[in-house]
């Protein structure tokens, strides 16, 4: 028997993110009764804290090339049913400014709240109810096909009825803002397979002898190609205290793994050893260090080139040219690892798409439960991919539930 106090709904959604904000959305505009559970306090929290509070919300150049899955294949159906072209034009629908920045990457010229106030305000157009604050401590499905959900709201329990049930709770990137594995627990539940979960788009952390040869250079930034054996990214690189960050590091973090060497370009876009030998005979009399520097910053030169980068250019023969080129363009380094889920922006892994419909996002182990965005195992480049496939699961989901 059914506790008579079971709240009735035809749509659950585990998790007020910007996959389940969307679901829910195109849910209630089919006149479904749509309730949004979350554990947190506030909806869409890495909205708020998504592109230095800017929100990188899409990309104009959405490819299917730009995603990490065990299916390389599984995210191209939802993102050429719900394109970038479509969340632009609801962003214009609510006049909300935008600009676009490198590389295609499309920002909130004001705020990320911009998007998120767009959402809720669809939610509650929708008829959509969020509950806040929900814990949820045991997902059922009876025999019927009814998913029966029991939680509490602040320590008062509450018992949930659905029919359908999307699961949108996230990944682990983040945990200080309230990811938990809960999301891969529940799949694994109703039987399905999670393929291994590491963090993704994070900076590395150095092995000690480099942390300390490389700490002086904390807040530089230089544009680079950062490459591994697989791919490759061209775009800046930031020293820290701790290792290296910046969009270059974060985009080969994703293609990394444990142990591997990374090659790192300073200079990318250059012929160096043609260019020293210019300056031998246009500038010979010029120190290395200040030939350089027009190029990169002079502590780093100090740092890579040691003592010299103090020799004037006539004393740099050929060969200690193609040496120094090989230490600027060919700098290979061994991470000591990565700054974990802590700092993370994506969860790499999740759950296995070859046990969902690429078309709606449902399991095809248990009609009725869905399962959207970051939970699943599609992982996308930086530069708004992965809100980008938040919007088109969630859409997808949406259509069906």
């Amino acid at each position: 028997m059914i506790n008579q106090q079971a709240l009735n709904t035809d749509v659950l959604i585990i998790g007020a993110s910007a996959s389940g904000l969307m679901c829910a959305i195109e849910a209630g505009k089919r006149g479904r009764k749509v309730v949004l559970l979350d554990h947190a306090n506030k909806a869409g929290k890495k909205i708020l804290m998504s592109g230095g509070g800017r929100c990188n919300f899409t990309n104009m150049d959405i490819e299917a090339d730009r995603f990490i899955s065990g299916n390389p294949h599984f995210c191209k159906s939802a993102l050429s049913r719900y394109t970038q072209w479509d969340f632009i034009a609801l962003v214009k629908a609510y006049h909300i400014a935008y600009q676009q920045r490198d590389l295609g990457k499309l920002f909130c010229e004001n705020s990320a709240k911009d998007i998120l106030t767009m959402l809720l305000a669809e939610c509650r157009k929708a008829g959509v109810s969020i509950c806040l604050n929900h814990n949820i401590s045991t997902v059922k499905r009876t025999d019927s096909g009814t998913f029966i959900l029991k939680g509490s709201h602040k320590d008062t329990p509450i018992i949930y009825q659905a029919a359908s049930l999307v699961v949108a709770s996230g990944g682990l990137s983040i945990p200080k803002m309230c990811a938990t594995p809960f999301g891969y627990q529940l799949a694994e539940q109703f039987g399905h397979s999670i393929q291994p979960t590491r963090p993704g788009l994070v900076p590395f952390t150095l092995q000690l002898r480099d942390r300390e040869t490389f700490q002086s250079l904390s807040g530089i930034s230089v544009y680079c190609e950062v490459s591994n054996a697989r791919i490759a990214f061209t775009e800046n690189l930031l020293f820290t205290h701790r290792g290296l960050s910046g969009p270059a590091i974060l985009q080969i973090s994703s293609y990394w793994k444990n142990g591997e060497t990374i090659n790192i370009n300073l200079l990318p876009d250059m012929d160096l050893v043609q260019y020293l030998s210019r300056c031998h005979q246009q500038q010979p009399r010029q120190k290395l260090k200040n030939v350089l520097a027009e190029r990169l910053p002079r502590r780093l030169l100090t740092v890579l080139l040691d003592e010299i980068i103090e020799k004037p250019i006539q004393e740099i023969s050929q060969q200690c040219s193609k040496n120094i080129a090989d230490k600027l363009q060919n700098w290979m380094i061994r991470p000591g690892g990565t700054e974990g889920y802590r700092t993370a922006e994506v969860t790499i892994g999740g759950v296995n798409c070859d046990e969902l419909s690429s078309r709606t996002m449902e399991s095809k182990k248990l009609d009725g439960l869905y399962f959207i965005g970051e939970v699943v195992d599609v992982s996308g480049w930086l530069g708004g991919y992965n809100f980008q496939w938040a919007w088109s699961s969630g859409w997808c989901a949406g259509q069906v539930v």
